[in-house]
């Protein structure tokens, strides 16, 4: 479609990053956006933007060309893809759908073998960084998908991203979100344990991050996790869970053993992340897991 002839964009799952991406789409696109949630509540994310709600995942078929994603996990792409009342139980079907989800690398590539089976193409595009990057527009997002349906998709894509990348076939996206992912858990849980033992031994943590963060032990984890949340404890509810970072691990450490990779140190850090959910955390910011390590707790899960 050309900008004098745009296409109908939709848009499913407006929660915490959903709702900001389908905000900037709205802003920015030249045609008609139309947004689907379940919950009521999600709408005031794209208030006073040209975003039309639609009441059925059957109406926004009916009307859109590319209808992007934003769900907790695999099954629900599945269903709203490819279930009873999903995006293609209709007559009229959607030309493409870029799910924007974090899912297994397995099922993004079953879901896109039973879609091109109706006629419908599928990319796997699924996000990083934080719901302020979403708010301005520049998430990072690894795609997967043929040359051709990136080209198509990327200036759409670009409405919510400041770097989109192609990472390969179907499922490419999926592997290097879950591989990023896992370097970001595994990275603060380690850090962590060096706040933690850098204390104990008489450095205070706010120096100790100031001191690393001049040689190469900075990070984006450091600057970030370290210094906003670890250091000053704060672990807010209704932000990336340990319960999220479990959910991850999993998808990771499945597709560890299916290309045949030992992930120890994934299951290491699968074990203290369950540890903080089970320690008083449930439903709090994942840094957290600084007070398991504090309190000697992921032995204790490890046993």
């Amino acid at each position: 479609m050309t900008e004098t002839n745009p296409a109908v964009l939709g848009f499913v799952g407006l929660g915490v990053m959903g709702g900001p991406m389908c905000r900037n789409m709205a802003l920015k696109h030249a045609g008609e956006v139309l947004a689907f949630d379940t919950q009521d509540a999600a709408f005031e994310a794209v208030a006073e933007t040209k975003a039309r709600r639609v009441a059925s995942l059957a109406e926004l078929a009916a009307q859109a060309d590319v209808v992007f994603l934003s769900l907790p996990a695999g099954p629900a792409v599945e269903a709203v893809c490819l279930g009873a009342q999903g995006l293609t139980s209709g007559a009229r079907k959607p030309a493409v759908i870029v799910d924007l989800s974090t899912t297994t690398v397995a099922s993004a590539r079953n879901v896109a073998r039973r879609l091109a089976a109706l006629d419908v193409q599928f990319a796997d595009a699924p996000v990083a960084r934080t719901r302020e990057a979403a708010q301005r527009g520049e998430l990072s997002i690894m795609v997967g998908a043929p040359p051709a349906l990136f080209e198509r998709i990327a200036p759409w894509l670009g409405y919510i991203a400041s770097d989109v990348t192609l990472c390969g076939g179907v499922g490419c996206g999926q592997v290097v979100k879950l591989v990023n992912n896992a370097l970001v858990f595994e990275h603060t849980l380690a850090l962590a344990e060096m706040m933690v033992l850098g204390e104990r031994a008489g450095v205070e943590p706010a120096t100790l991050l100031d001191a690393v963060s001049k040689g190469s032990g900075d990070s984006f984890v450091l600057r970030n996790h370290g210094r906003k949340a670890m250091l000053p404890r704060l672990f807010p509810d209704k932000s990336f869970s340990p319960e999220y970072v479990l959910k991850d691990i999993a998808c990771v450490l499945e597709l560890a053993e299916e290309v045949g990779v030992a992930a120890r140190v994934t299951q290491l850090a699968q074990r203290c992340y369950a540890a903080t959910a089970e320690a008083g955390f449930s439903g709090r910011y994942f840094p957290a897991v600084i007070e398991v390590i504090d309190r000697n707790l992921a032995v204790a899960a490890k046993e």
